[in-house]
């Protein structure tokens, strides 16, 4: 098989050149284009989500050896989080070669977010079935870059940190009121705001109502440092 152009451009910009070039036709294809002479990426994705999950924790292990299990997990959970595979998706342009039905051109699917994130884990089960567990490992730390040497900051849970701040005085868990909702039904914008019961709260607007949780506890939990 003969890939496009636009195929030999991504794989340019991966960095890997596929033997088997039909695993990254595959990678590309959404469910929403497959037929009986067409398969679909959603078996990719679902290996990919587990060769990931391993590189991540192997590479976690040897960047910190002596933190604990209940350090590694958040950690852990920040590096392969559809969030952060939809970003990774967007540095590579991965959207641009992905091979959509007309209703998901149509509602916008080469930006949505769930749709990039398992296309990203399907790429990368393919390049592990093309070459090996040592190219796909290769391939994640590559695209993955910084997010590694980062992830101790980013991985911190604010609703967690929010609420244990609550709790050790005396007060009820935050809560998470939406208070906006905006953009097209293919890809909304919501505004959440953290409310304590002392009378705190601070808002947030994200493109998935769980970021913009996130992002209205930390907002909040810095408010209330700078006013102790």
């Amino acid at each position: 098989m003969k890939l496009s152009g636009d195929l030999k451009a991504f794989e340019a910009r991966i960095g890997h050149s596929f033997a088997k070039p039909e695993l990254l036709v595959r990678a590309v294809t959404h469910a929403s284009m497959s037929s009986a002479n067409r398969d679909d990426n959603q078996r990719l994705e679902f290996l990919g989500d587990r060769v990931l999950g391993l590189v991540m924790a192997e590479a976690l292990l040897a960047l910190d050896p002596g933190a604990t299990e209940g350090q590694l997990a958040p950690r852990f959970n920040a590096l392969v989080r559809k969030e952060t595979c939809a970003d990774v998706a967007r540095e590579i342009d991965l959207g641009k070669v992905l091979k959509l039905g007309r209703s998901e051109m149509i509602s916008g699917g080469r930006r949505k977010q769930a749709l990039l994130g398992d296309a990203i884990e399907a790429v990368i089960a393919a390049v592990y079935l093309d070459s090996g567990f040592e190219a796909a490992k290769g391939l994640v730390l590559r695209l993955w870059g910084d997010r590694l040497k980062t992830v101790k900051e980013d991985a911190r849970d604010a609703k967690t940190a929010l609420q244990e701040w609550a709790q050790a005085r005396g007060l009820m868990p935050p809560r998470y009121v939406q208070t906006d909702r905006s953009g097209p039904d293919h890809a909304p914008v919501f505004t959440i705001t953290a409310r304590l019961d002392n009378g705190a709260e601070a808002a947030a607007t994200a493109p998935s109502k769980r970021a913009a949780e996130q992002a209205a506890a930390t907002t909040l939990l810095r408010q209330l440092e700078k006013n102790t």
